[in-house]
């Protein structure tokens, strides 16, 4: 491998012509950049610069080498360059379900990026009871989760109207023996929260649909697959109207934990709960 020293003293003595003037231009002695030129040769097991010529020029096999010892230097010069860049250095680690992966929260997030270049984030979905979990466990900095009763370390909360829908046409299913669900996985609040309520009311139903996220769930009540029970903020524009003959629901709390700590954590924090508080209404 190519010492890069040898081949800056190499790329200076082709650009002066001249061991001295190359010598000044590094800051060594002319000794010091002969002994250099003299061990670069001995790697390349070839002659590279011209001694006797005036100015001092290359050799062919000096000429060969140039091209490359230029873009060697250069790619050494761009890595110095790159780990003296903090830029993403240090992480943020941020866990919230789907449908709050908002543009809104887009939109904190790519300020606070602005303001904190040397921060990297990084941001996970998932279903709520997990990433509650996985907050406990160490994994998140900051979490946002769906929850009945707000834990006592929350740093902020709000409620989420919920409600029924079924699709905008041929969805009302008056006939069918039993109502057809769509719902989230088994752990899902929605879930849990929709066989209460239809046992309270003593109705009979069948899970017809489940899916993983909000956008599948939602779409599979707009094509008439079944009835869900959803977040009021979370169905705009899909084609799905809400069936008030199945009852009331309690609101969910969303909620907001974070790590003790100042500076950009805390920042952050509060850049999100500014977007759940807008949300929220």
């Amino acid at each position: 491998m190519f010492d890069p020293c040898l081949l800056r003293s190499f790329v200076a003595i082709a650009d002066s012509g001249n061991f001295t003037h190359a010598a000044e231009r590094l800051n060594m002695t002319q000794s010091t950049i002969s002994q250099q030129i003299g061990r670069l040769e001995a790697m390349a097991g070839h002659r590279l610069v011209d001694r006797s010529a005036r100015p001092v020029c290359l050799t062919a096999m000096g000429e060969r080498l140039i091209g490359h010892a230029r873009r060697i230097l250069l790619l050494n010069e761009d890595a110095a360059l790159l780990l003296r860049d903090p830029a993403g250095t240090a992480a943020i680690s941020i866990g919230l379900p789907e449908d709050l992966a908002t543009g809104a929260m887009a939109q904190a997030f790519a300020g606070f990026a602005r303001a904190h270049r040397h921060i990297r984030l990084d941001a996970t979905t998932g279903l709520s009871r997990d990433l509650a979990q996985r907050y406990r466990q160490g994994e998140f900095d900051i979490v946002i989760v769906k929850e009945a009763v707000a834990g006592p370390d929350c740093r902020a909360s709000f409620a989420e109207p919920l409600g029924w829908f079924t699709a905008a046409e041929g969805g009302a299913m008056e006939e069918e023996e039993a109502l057809p669900l769509v719902c989230f996985p088994a752990g899902g609040l929605y879930r849990e929260a929709m066989f209460a309520q239809l046992e309270r009311e003593g109705r009979r139903w069948f899970v017809a649909f489940s899916g993983s996220s909000l956008q599948s769930v939602v779409a599979a009540v707009a094509a008439g697959v079944g009835v869900s029970l959803l977040p009021l903020a979370g169905v705009g524009g899909a084609a799905v109207v809400r069936r008030r003959d199945l009852g009331g629901v309690a609101p969910m709390l969303v909620s907001l934990y974070a790590r003790e700590g100042d500076g950009p954590l805390a920042n952050l924090g509060r850049e999100m709960i500014a977007v759940l508080a807008a949300r929220a209404g």
